[in-house]
């Protein structure tokens, strides 16, 4: 039997004789074969081999893969180098006949990859809920606020006693908010689709069936707004990008299916970066209603800014590497990004199969959880979907968990004073500070794996040229990236996918030390990890810093130097709390009782 490592030595001198034997025929005489020579592919009882198909695609030479290895960061020698060339064409380039042709393939957007990331594997289910439970902070009923403002700003839970107890209608609500959005939403651009006459007619069967008993829980009559990456059945969904403003899908994804079963009044589409890329969308940039001269941040820019300036009562956003946690901090909101798997994302746009997750951002983090509890569980249409438990008791007491830190990251950028005092408030409460550590190894090449996906995802945009059509087009952009992603090897994606198993294995061990972690919301390092490993984090504002230059999500352009301020501005700043795998109900409790240690939830931002 041919030994496929020593064919594939042999190749070229194989390839050779065939030519050799091809034009010998032509010319009528018999051919004899080289020495080593595989058996002809025809011969009966002949194995397949990788060096004898068809040659296809253009002609490469020795300069073509010297030139490749400058992008590999690899070394062939002079030899390698032509032996490479010789047989590329019969070995490799038939690799890429799914999209080059002739048989193009096209693969509809809702097949997901055969191989399932599933991170509660690794570590076994030490430190899950095993049980279901809810139960809400004790709070007494607020008596309802005579002004519009101050009801628009109340929370989900207040807002859920006074529509249960029929002192507000969600009709009335909802006008409040669509006033706001009216008013206000022009100077922040966070919202893309407005579904005025929808949000009446729900707020109104809400209203009558509320009257009638039948209360469906807590989000019944809520209005709220969705990333327009949700589908949404008759409204448009864009994805911010141009070439879909007037894309309507034909069926709700299934986290609005599940809001509307709630109850829940959807007002709004909501903003985001173009493909889900930062925070600028077909309509402009998305601002943040605390400093409006600068960007919401993204990709979940619309829900963050709407959120925050009580256009809506609360929003779903989405994150693959940063996408919730950023705009929270921005805009000073909650922001909760779930276990990889306990919301589906069944019609939701997607970026990055094992990456992509949907959650709540709110102006309180019980809110998150009520909100939480009405879109997770498993559906059929997301293979990474799980069934999970939900253990969460707001009245619970924090004292004895033990909350992980990071020593040398508290110490320097971009750790700040508000994150130091959320340590010692933690401290103060009866956690006990447990010191951690990871190993030193480059967290950024976890990244082959969102650009490799990513750049899969939007292939199809990428070859036929709609990708240069979005708003952006700087080096940091999509199109680019996507277009640099062509040449990351598969070998280098499968060696990402193998580390991201030990990072796992590293937070796993961590987990087994400490019942949360307290981490900059921004970390690089976490960001990258967390989102990789798929533990809940919970960004909560804590305090305000002041800054003296407006941030952005874009990488520095001297043409467009960003807004400087002096005297600085006053900016609200938030702490993220990591959490076992679906274990979202520790951190929501320990984050509770920080947003009341900390006392500052309530503040909002200036002329909004």
């Amino acid at each position: 039997m041919t030994i496929r490592r020593e064919f594939l030595l042999q190749a070229p001198l194989g390839l050779l004789a065939v030519a050799t034997a091809t034009r010998a025929a032509a010319q009528g005489q018999a051919a004899t074969p080289a020495p080593g020579t595989p058996p002809n592919p025809a011969t009966a009882g002949a194995p397949p081999t990788f060096g004898t198909m068809p040659a296809v695609g253009p002609e490469v030479t020795a300069t073509t893969f010297a030139e490749a290895e400058k992008l590999m960061q690899v070394a062939l020698t002079p030899a390698q180098r032509a032996m490479a060339a010789q047989s590329w064409r019969t070995s490799m380039a038939g690799m890429l006949e799914r999209r080059s042709g002739p048989r193009k393939l096209k693969i509809e957007d809702s097949v997901a990859p055969a191989t399932t990331w599933f991170p509660a594997s690794i570590g076994g289910s030490q430190g899950t809920p095993t049980r279901d439970r809810f139960v809400l902070a004790q709070t007494s009923a607020r008596p309802l606020p005579s002004k519009d403002e101050d009801i628009a700003y109340a929370s989900v839970t207040d807002l859920a006693q006074w529509i249960q107890s029929r002192k507000l209608t969600s009709e009335r609500l909802t006008d409040i908010y669509l006033a706001r959005i009216e008013q206000l939403d022009p100077r922040l651009r966070s919202v893309i689709t407005l579904t005025r006459e929808h949000a009446l007619t729900r707020a109104r069967q809400a209203d009558r069936e509320i009257a009638t008993g039948k209360y469906r829980g807590a989000l019944h009559g809520i209005p709220y707004g969705v990333k327009d990456l949700l589908d949404t059945k008759g409204i448009r969904t864009t994805w911010g990008a141009d070439f879909y403003r007037d894309r309507v899908p034909a069926e709700d994804s299934v986290v609005v299916q599940r809001l509307n079963a709630a109850g829940a009044v959807l007002l709004a589409k909501l903003s985001l970066g173009a493909l889900a890329l930062n925070d600028i969308w077909f309509g402009g940039q998305t601002m943040n209603p605390w400093l409006p001269e600068e960007g919401a941040s993204g990709s979940s820019a619309g829900p963050g800014a709407a959120t925050a300036a009580a256009l809506v009562a609360f929003s779903i956003g989405s994150e693959t590497g940063g996408s919730i946690v950023s705009p929270a901090m921005r805009c000073g909101v909650t922001g909760l990004r779930p276990t990889y798997g306990r919301v589906p994302r069944t019609g939701a746009m997607t970026l990055s199969w094992t990456l992509d997750k949907l959650g709540p951002m709110t102006r309180t983090v019980e809110d998150a959880m009520l909100v939480l509890r009405a879109i997770g569980g498993p559906d059929a249409g997301d293979t990474a979907s799980v069934p999970a438990h939900l253990d969460y008791d707001g009245s619970a007491p924090v004292k004895g968990l033990k909350v992980g830190y990071f020593a040398n990251w508290m110490k320097e950028a971009p750790a700040t004073d508000v994150d130091r005092a959320a340590l010692d408030a933690l401290t103060k409460l009866g956690l006990v500070p447990t010191p951690v550590t990871l190993p030193d190894w480059p967290y950024q090449s976890l990244n082959t794996i969102i650009f490799a996906e990513g750049a899969a995802a939007f292939e199809e945009m990428a070859l036929d040229g709609r990708l240069d059509q979005l708003k952006v087009q700087v080096p940091d952009a999509w199109p680019n990236l996507f277009r640099e992603s062509r040449f990351l090897s598969a070998v280098d994606f499968v060696q990402a996918d193998r580390m991201r198993r030990k990072v796992a294995q590293e937070m796993a061990r961590i987990f087994k030390q400490v019942d949360l972690l307290l981490v900059p919301s921004l970390r690089d390092e976490m960001l990258t990890i967390s989102n990789h490993t798929g533990h809940p984090s919970l960004t909560l504002r804590t305090g305000f810093v002041e800054v003296g230059e407006a941030r952005s999500d874009w990488a520095p352009n001297p043409a467009q130097p960003l807004p400087k301020f002096s005297p600085p501005r006053r900016v609200p700043h938030g702490v993220t709390l990591i959490g076992r795998l679906f274990d979202e109900g520790t951190i929501a409790r320990v984050g509770v009782a920080l947003e009341r240690a900390s006392g500052v939830a309530g503040e909002r931002p200036p002329g909004f």
